[in-house]
């Protein structure tokens, strides 16, 4: 996918994500596209790595900047505890218009993944995207109480039950996901 596509289908994800509730912080930008990407194959070819809090891409948190510096972005101040926000510009919806035939390819999935996490918090958005990296990525024999065992071995501070129920919910989330199709 060229770059000025890949542009128009994460502000697409960050207006999505707005309207389902998310203050839309570059976390949830983050994770969303890690679903995006991973559980549905959208060749935003954005590495990842488990980091911090989940699953984490340098190459998205530059091109998140350089989308500010296009001024396709920009960061809105948001009172506590809230940190900054992100927010499509004139300049993105401008890109957004010139790609509306692949904004509609892959609206279905954006809409999946907004539906499912734009209301969720930091410490939830880092569980689940966890729990699906640890399923898709990690050498575990697949049961949920292994990739329960494995997210608490990879993040201590999430108890095992957290692990547990994050793990279910990424399957049933997998499971639906087999229903959408990319146009």
């Amino acid at each position: 996918m060229e770059r000025l596509q890949s542009n128009a289908v994460l502000l697409s994800l960050i207006d999505n994500l707005q309207a389902k509730g998310s203050w839309c912080g570059e976390t949830h930008v983050q994770k969303a596209t890690y679903f995006i990407q991973e559980l549905f194959g959208v060749p935003l070819v954005f590495d990842f790595i488990l980091y911090k809090h989940g699953p984490f891409s340098f190459d998205l948190n530059d091109e998140l900047t350089a989308m500010q510096a296009d001024q396709l972005l920009k960061v809105q101040s948001k009172p506590r505890p809230y940190g900054p926000s992100l927010v499509s510009t004139e300049g993105g919806e401008r890109i957004k218009k010139h790609f509306a035939k692949t904004l509609n390819k892959y609206d279905k999935t954006v809409q999946f993944v907004t539906d499912r996490f734009g209301k969720r918090g930091v410490a939830e958005l880092e569980r689940l995207s966890t729990a699906f990296y640890v399923t898709q990525r990690e050498n575990v024999d697949g049961s949920v109480e292994s990739r329960a065992k494995r997210i608490n071995e990879l993040k201590p501070h999430v108890k095992i039950e957290e692990a547990h129920e994050a793990v279910l919910m990424v399957d049933e989330i997998i499971e639906d996901a087999r229903g959408v199709q990319i146009t």
